[in-house]
């Protein structure tokens, strides 16, 4: 029996490796069936599940630059009948804005949503109903990420000096929704 591993005081354990075996189902599995593993992993894991799933996909978007700003002028081109119709490029940046605010990054979606707004100024677009909904989710999203945000440091405020933390409700409900 191997002995039981200690680390440094403030140290977390590194996350550990991929079962070979489940690398290679992920690596071959579809993208259905992974989105289908994924959400029932979220909805019956236990209580740590959901919030290590958002810190690891934060992590993950910050790593590949998913803010980065997309090129508007690929998203539309001139159609047949003098509307601008969208390109695949569009629906990549969308995605990328939807990843965003889908991991609470709703003020960091914004700015790429703003540039598809900026590009359609003047311009007939066969678009504007999917953007405007994809607006209001990331408006959202960023609503409660200063919410959440105002909870913790208001909960470190407590902690300092001594006190009862007054929201504990409201920080357990942001903590265990699904957003």
């Amino acid at each position: 029996m191997p002995a039981p591993q200690t680390l440094p005081r403030g140290e977390s354990p590194a996350l550990g490796h991929v079962n070979l075996m489940v690398d290679t189902f992920i690596a071959n599995a579809s993208v259905e069936d992974l989105r289908s593993i994924t959400r029932t992993l979220l909805a019956t894991g236990p209580p740590g599940t959901l919030p290590a799933f958002i810190v690891a996909s934060r992590s993950r978007l910050n790593q590949t630059n998913a803010k980065a700003l997309p090129n508007s002028r690929r998203f539309f081109h001139e159609s047949s009948d003098t509307t601008f119709a969208p390109t695949s490029y569009l629906a990549e940046s969308l995605a990328r804005a939807r990843s965003l605010y889908g991991a609470g990054m709703g003020f960091a979606s914004l700015e790429i949503l703003a540039s598809v707004v900026r590009a359609s100024v003047g311009e007939l677009i066969n678009a504007p109903a999917v953007v405007d909904a994809d607006i209001s989710q990331a408006i959202q999203s960023y609503r409660v990420d200063v919410l959440r945000a105002a909870l913790t440091e208001s909960l470190r405020d407590v902690q300092e000096w001594g006190g009862e933390f007054q929201f504990e409700r409201a920080s357990a409900s942001l903590q265990y929704w699904k957003f």
